[in-house]
């Protein structure tokens, strides 16, 4: 199977990497963040970031760090032959990057200036937990990427430590994007 898991920071362009994939690769792409929402949602709660992190915490701790990749890999399995591959973003814990490395994949950590970030974000508000001032983005994006807590927690830092790719989406042309990310995995 080839296998990619994305990281990085909020706004930065994942989903972008990940829909590049599955629209000219064939790759599946899983958010793990869509898992997280569909479980928070299931158990009646708001589908707010501490919530995702603390439901991620308790599935790391229950069913080992590569949880989430593990899932993502089922629904792969679940359609053998579909696809050329499988994308699965947002690596937020080091584990995980251990599971897509033990996989024999490769993890892209994918940033931008945050104001530019934020901007992205506040611009397409999909849900309540995009309702943010930028210093309470800066906030939970300090909280996610300083580790506390045991190995099941958020430790984004930590992520970016050991990927493989590194992808800079500074600018405001999403075709340039793509096509510099494309170039830079080297897929053809």
């Amino acid at each position: 199977m080839k296998l990619f898991g994305l990281s990085g920071t909020n706004g930065s362009g994942k989903d972008t990497v990940g829909q590049m994939l599955a629209e000219r690769h064939n790759y599946l792409f899983v958010s793990g963040s869509d898992i997280l929402r569909a479980e928070a949602s299931r158990r009646g709660l708001p589908v707010e970031r501490e919530v995702l992190r603390t439901i991620s915490a308790e599935w790391r701790r229950e069913s080992g760090l590569g949880v989430l990749i593990d899932k993502a890999v089922a629904v792969f399995n679940a359609e053998p032959g579909k696809y050329s591959g499988l994308v699965v973003a947002s690596l937020r814990n080091p584990g995980e990057v251990v599971r897509v490395h033990e996989l024999g994949g490769h993890v892209i950590w994918v940033d931008a200036d945050p104001k530019t970030r934020y901007d992205r974000i506040f611009s397409r508000q999909r849900t309540d937990e995009d309702k943010k001032t930028f210093e309470q983005f800066c906030e939970e994006e300090a909280a996610e990427m300083a580790h506390s807590g045991d190995e099941a927690t958020l430790n984004m830092s930590g992520v970016k430590d050991i990927s493989d790719i590194f992808l800079a989406n500074e600018g405001d042309d999403k075709d340039a994007f793509i096509t510099a990310s494309d170039q830079a995995l080297n897929l053809n």
